[in-house]
């Protein structure tokens, strides 16, 4: 079972952090000190944990530094309304292994706890990422759907990419803007969906089953027909 320990003290926000981590699925354990969450996340065998900025008894990033110069690796999403880029620096130099601002949409938090909690461990050099018909060479960047190549740019390589190493989970717009573009912030404009739509036309062709699916007011995910 994976289970994501939520430390954050505001009731309201870990109610429905909560509510929406067990509603994907996920067991959660929840507490709303620093200190405390601090010992937990030392204790328990957690698979992600969710972290708040501000604390009682320990601040978030003293709880972050700590849990790190102890050797443990559990990925961290840190949660807090401290938006401003520096913040978010802080976070990540810290050991954070992401960055949520407050207030945020919870199906966006479910979907960047999922993309940690899959993200690949190791450090071993992938040559290959297949998902459904698609192939990419990622030495040689080359893509191909079944014996047919695709010529795409290296953003596009780039989107791909992001899609094949997440297939199967919801993908939001600034999770994109974040991994694609490495823009912390939504710049507002339609360049997602214009590559969106150029790299669909390139990677699924009149006939063929879509892979590329977009999520009704909520982003994109990479769907692999076989």
């Amino acid at each position: 079972m994976t289970r994501i320990l939520v430390i954050e003290d505001e009731e309201r926000t870990a109610r429905e952090i909560v509510g929406a981590l067990n509603e994907a699925g996920l067991f959660t354990r929840h507490c709303a000190d620093g200190a405390e969450g601090l010992q937990l996340a030392l204790e328990g065998d957690f698979d992600a944990i969710t972290l708040d900025r501000l604390l009682p008894g320990l601040d978030g990033l003293d709880v972050l530094r700590d849990l790190r110069a102890r050797g443990n690796s559990t990925p961290v999403l840190m949660v807090s309304a401290l938006g401003e880029i520096d913040d978010r620096v802080r976070g990540l130099r810290a050991g954070g292994d992401d960055y949520l601002v407050k207030p945020f949409a919870l199906v966006e938090l479910v979907a960047r706890i999922e993309a940690l909690i899959r993200r690949p461990r190791g450090d071993s050099l992938e040559a290959v990422l297949a998902a459904g018909p698609i192939r990419m060479d990622l030495l040689n960047r080359k893509v191909t759907r079944g014996s047919r190549p695709i010529d795409v740019t290296q953003r596009e390589f780039r989107l791909l990419e992001y899609f094949l190493r997440h297939a199967g989970q919801l993908l939001t717009r600034s999770m994109l803007y974040e991994a694609v573009w490495d823009y912390k912030f939504d710049p507002g404009t339609n360049l997602i969906d214009v590559h969106i739509g150029r790299l669909r036309r390139k990677v699924d062709f009149d006939g063929e089953d879509p892979t590329i699916v977009t999520v009704r007011g909520s982003g994109w995910k990479f769907d692999a027909p076989r």
